[in-house]
């Protein structure tokens, strides 16, 4: 038998419109709730923004759970419509409510956050049955609550970034990918943390008061040694948040990841290699020696300036025109893991501080060819 087009039209709309979030009502309530499947029930009004800001994402959470509808509830109730004596009953009185149903009809209150992941969460705990949905990766960014704040942001090894974000604000979901990639930039970094702290739990309301917060977002740096700690005032794209945490932490990220191309350089290593490519003889040798006597206190780096200055001394052909192309290709392909890639700019860096020589070298290497 052939469906005509209004049939078939009909039949694609319920599809598409096709809800996996249970429309619970006076007449269906009690032959659902309480009879052994416990459930996530949202008392909304369909004229209320912040109802229409979660209805998609309350869609993506019944889908999550579509496959265990025998097991959990993820239901709606209009309670400013045919619901509304549900909505007297439970105490609502504002919009949206959700409320958590065990499976022996008893309640409580659900005060986490209202995005995707924080309801997902809740339900999977309270009810012991995993969504389809395969978890993201964890964030890079630290999060923080009541009970680990101080020993992260108040721990006097370390420099802390803090923002202070509600699940609901929208500057916070504007700065949040932002946010996301400098804590990666910043994650090889173990005493540069980036963290974030939901001002808006409940949990974290008073930590979020007793450091001043009154709106979101609100960002804080905890430098170590201190526990007070100075608002951040600057500005909120990547660039801004690396160029600040690069002041305070003393490190040298770079924006996009990786480490900036001053990482590893040392000022005096650096002025002794530029004496050190128009010495010859005996003073190359008088400098290498002295650029020894300054790497037992200079850091680990400066084994890479004595490395470059000892494969000159011995004469090796090329060496840093070679060495320096053979470490830009590693660096572009980046398939090393981030410690390796930041030793390898590192090292990459520090030829940098010969570069005058690899220029010199190259136009030798040109006027030789022309004669």
């Amino acid at each position: 038998m052939r469906l005509s087009g209004a049939l078939l039209f009909a039949a694609a709309t319920a599809v598409v419109s096709a809800s996996n979030v249970l429309e619970l009502t006076p007449s269906n309530w009690d032959t659902t709730v309480g009879q052994g499947k416990p459930g996530l029930v949202e008392f909304f009004a369909p004229w209320c923004g912040h109802c229409k800001n979660l209805a998609p994402v309350y869609e993506q959470v019944a889908d999550a759970y579509a496959h265990a509808k025998d097991k959990v509830i993820v239901a709606k109730v209009d309670a400013d419509g045919e619901g509304k004596p549900l909505g007297t009953k439970f105490g609502v009185s504002g919009y949206p409510t959700l409320k958590w149903f065990n499976g022996d009809g008893t309640y409580e209150p659900y005060e986490g956050g209202r995005d995707f992941d924080a309801l997902v969460g809740f339900i999977s705990q309270k009810s012991g049955v995993k969504s389809n949905i395969k978890p993201p990766p964890p964030p890079d960014t630290l999060i923080l609550d009541v009970h680990s704040f101080d020993n992260v942001a108040l721990d006097s090894e370390k420099d802390v970034l803090v923002s202070f974000t509600a699940p609901w604000c929208g500057h916070c979901k504007n700065m949040k990918p932002t946010y996301e990639k400098v804590a990666q930039t910043f994650k090889p970094e173990s005493n540069c943390i980036v963290a974030n702290v939901d001002g808006d739990d409940a949990k974290n309301k008073d930590l979020a008061k007793k450091y001043g917060v009154s709106s979101f977002p609100t960002i804080k740096f905890f430098a170590k040694g201190t526990t007070e700690p100075e608002a951040y005032e600057g500005g909120r794209t990547e660039a801004d948040f690396v160029e600040f945490l690069n002041k305070k932490c003393g490190t040298h990220r770079a924006v996009g990841g990786g480490l900036s191309d001053q990482a590893g350089r040392h000022p005096e290593f650096d002025a002794l290699a530029s004496k050190f490519f128009v010495a010859v003889g005996d003073a190359r040798a008088s400098l290498l020696e002295e650029a020894s006597a300054l790497a037992a206190s200079a850091g680990v780096a400066s084994k890479h300036y004595l490395r470059v200055m000892e494969k000159l001394v011995n004469g090796t052909e090329g060496y840093l025109e070679k060495e320096t192309k053979r470490l830009e290709s590693i660096l572009k392909k980046r398939s090393l893991a981030p410690a390796k890639l930041d030793e390898i700019k590192i090292k990459s860096n520090i030829l940098a501080a010969f570069k005058p020589a690899v220029e010199e070298e190259a136009e030798t290497k040109r006027d030789t060819a022309e004669l």
